[in-house]
């Protein structure tokens, strides 16, 4: 037989192979080069989340010679972009970028459509955003020290703002009153900055705010800052104190991640996660990450999962004892 027939031969088979091989190990075998990629923000633009997913794909487009686009679907704390993305191809083209409603939603939401945990592949964390616990200049208090044992000495006296029902704001004045034996008056507005005006207004006296957002407000002196919520010092505010000085063991800090469609190839999900580290390296993306007061982070995928699964059983414990739901 000539060697151009068994060439032909070979050319054949190997085409016919692929053809039929599955969906995922063809698009395996094309991604990322030439694709039209998107990260889906489950909540509006110019947000924390919005603004780090933008920063990822900008450099995602660099890296991979692709088009990488950021789609807003915002909606039910994140649910309806998390549940589409979910609901998508586990070929690379879907990524979606979350933040801790993907550990407490399950448990704030009675008819959720898909599953964290089942229906997810865990990626790479991106960031650690730490909140500040700010208050009015019109309050009696100007440490945490003085706030813990105000709030001890007049139960129910101090209103504390947060972004909404469930939100990591609010959760995070919950779990101060269950570590202190305190008890304050919960007031969600439709986002921080409506807390934050009303903050400013002296209408509430305290918010448990983005360090991002909070940060320059209590810097210009226009609120109180009182403590960080992070177990440590942050080197972006190195003087605010840990509220876990006061509180011991007092820890919450928002994180950000990317996450797939479960059944994503594994060479995939390393290579988002090997370019996720890539970017936080560049200089350039150092610097618009400290512009948000964000350590920048870069794990493993077995390291954002461990965090997931700790996050969901740590606030599900709250949520519940709570008796918290969203609306």
């Amino acid at each position: 037989m000539s060697k151009s027939k068994i060439d032909r031969r070979l050319f054949v088979a190997s085409s016919a192979a692929m053809l039929t091989a599955p969906a995922s190990l063809r698009a395996q075998s094309a991604w990322p080069a030439g694709r039209n990629i998107r990260i889906v923000v489950p909540f509006p633009p110019a947000g924390a989340t919005d603004v780090l997913g933008r920063i990822m794909a900008e450099r995602f487009g660099e890296f991979w010679g692709a088009r990488v686009v950021v789609e807003n679907k915002p909606g039910a704390g994140g649910n309806i972009g998390a549940e589409q993305v979910a609901r998508s191809a586990p070929d690379g083209d879907n990524i979606l970028i979350f933040s801790v409603g993907m550990a407490t939603n399950p448990h704030l939401y009675q008819n959720m459509t898909y599953d964290p945990i089942k229906d997810f592949e865990p990626v790479s964390l991106i960031a650690m955003v730490p909140n500040i616990l700010i208050a009015g200049k019109h309050t009696p208090y100007s440490n945490a020290q003085e706030f813990v044992a105000f709030a001890k000495a007049n139960p129910g006296k101090i209103t504390y703002g947060s972004s909404g029902i469930g939100t990591s704001l609010h959760l995070a004045g919950e779990l101060f009153q269950k570590m202190t034996g305190t008890k304050m008056q919960h007031v969600p507005y439709r986002g921080a900055a409506l807390a934050i005006q009303d903050l400013l207004a002296g209408q509430i006296d305290v918010v448990l705010d983005n360090i991002t957002s909070a940060l320059p407000q209590a810097r210009a002196g226009a609120v109180k800052g009182l403590a960080i919520t992070t177990a440590k010092r942050s080197q972006f505010a190195p003087e605010l104190q840990p509220l876990a000085e006061v509180v011991p063991g007092f820890d919450v800090t928002s994180w950000f991640a990317l996450f797939v469609p479960k059944g994503t190839p594994r060479p995939i999900i390393d290579r988002i996660a090997a370019d996720v580290r890539k970017a936080l390296a560049e200089p350039a993306v150092k610097e618009k990450m400290a512009s948000l007061a964000a350590d920048s982070v870069g794990s493993t995928p077995e390291e954002l999962a461990a965090l997931l699964r700790s996050e969901t059983e740590k606030w599900g414990i709250l949520i519940r004892e709570a008796g918290i739901k969203a609306n």
